[in-house]
């Protein structure tokens, strides 16, 4: 247990001090954030003494208010000044914006495109495992605190050495099996930037092979990245995000699949997003058929593909094999 608590940083027991106090409207005791908040119970379970841990939360309020973040103190209602069962928060209304502050289209374009890098959910399996406790002590938790401590979703292993390679501007070398291939094949390329792109990051180069720009689907990456000792001239970069947003752009206006959605369905909700209505149901842009196809399968009865024809032959291909799965499960039960 002593190596795991030497695990826990002290800037890391903070936002987990900042995401416990947020969680609840009526506060939490210093007993309570102790025994549940990581960072604090791991050095208690060490046998750290309860003066210690008393005198480290103390510093860390301070830290935090020296931060700016406002933690309130609440005593007893009868006897506001007897702190001996204090009860500590951070009231959610300081972090939300003065009703004269406004965004152009512009500013509110680069925040959602900024947002779309942030994790689903903010909570670590270590916050949740905090807010559980709080609540088996009886605490009321309020609504989901997403966003307040929010984690980069890398979800792809290649993307942390890509990011290092594009800063260095080296070359890099990976396997990539492209869609409708069985085998994989190696890749040698420039890498020039990052990008989301319908929810799915793709790393945008010159492949070096074929000496022409590619834009390359990080799921589709299926070894590690090897990052090598050629190097590029970095100016290279410069305008690489927006040629490749670009070209993914005209592929999916080329690429339109005519859906039939059922309103009022998870599927009606995600595809009218970035869809435009038509005499039969709705269009909606597209960049590669076998992930589009994966999409629309989860939605099940939700949506019927009209066209194209590869496009529905897809996602049928996919429900006979949930099918299959779902009946050899049954028999073997």
């Amino acid at each position: 247990m002593a190596q795991e608590s030497t695990r826990i940083a002290p800037e890391e027991r903070l936002v987990n001090l900042v995401v416990a106090l947020m969680a609840t409207e009526q506060g939490l005791t210093k007993g309570t954030i102790l025994a549940s908040v990581a960072g604090y119970r791991e050095q208690s379970e060490t046998g750290a003494s309860k003066d210690a841990l008393e005198k480290m939360f103390e510093r860390d309020k301070e830290n935090l208010r020296g931060l700016g973040i406002p933690i309130e103190t609440i005593g007893d209602y009868t006897d506001p000044d007897d702190l001996r069962d204090a009860r500590y928060r951070i009231p959610t209304a300081e972090y939300e914006l003065p009703a004269d502050i406004s965004f152009s289209s512009a500013e509110i374009a680069v925040l959602n495109l900024a947002g779309g890098v942030w994790s689903e959910s903010s909570m670590s399996a270590d916050a949740r495992s905090g807010l559980r406790k709080i609540r088996a002590l009886g605490i009321d938790v309020d609504a989901p605190i997403i966003g307040y401590s929010p984690h980069i979703n890398l979800r792809a292993p290649s993307f942390v050495p890509l990011q290092r390679a594009i800063e260095q501007g080296r070359v890099v070398e990976f396997s990539y099996l492209k869609a409708g291939e069985d085998a994989a094949t190696l890749r040698l390329i420039q890498p020039l930037a990052l990008l989301e792109y319908e929810a799915r990051w793709h790393v945008y180069g010159i492949d070096l092979a074929h000496d022409q720009p590619r834009t390359f689907l990080l799921a589709r990456i299926v070894s590690d990245v090897r990052v090598t000792r050629a190097t590029f001239d970095l100016a290279l970069r410069d305008g690489a995000g927006e040629r490749a947003l670009l070209g993914l752009t005209d592929l999916a206006a080329r690429q339109l699949a005519l859906l039939e959605v059922e309103p009022g369905t998870e599927a009606a909700l995600r595809l009218s997003r970035r869809a435009q209505q038509a005499d039969q149901g709705i269009r909606v842009p597209y960049v590669d058929v076998h992930v589009f196809a994966d999409e629309l399968a989860s939605y099940g009865p939700e949506v019927r593909v009209v066209e194209p024809d590869v496009l529905r032959d897809e996602v049928i291909a996919r429900l006979e094999r949930a099918l299959a799965i779902h009946s050899d499960q049954e028999r073997t039960a």
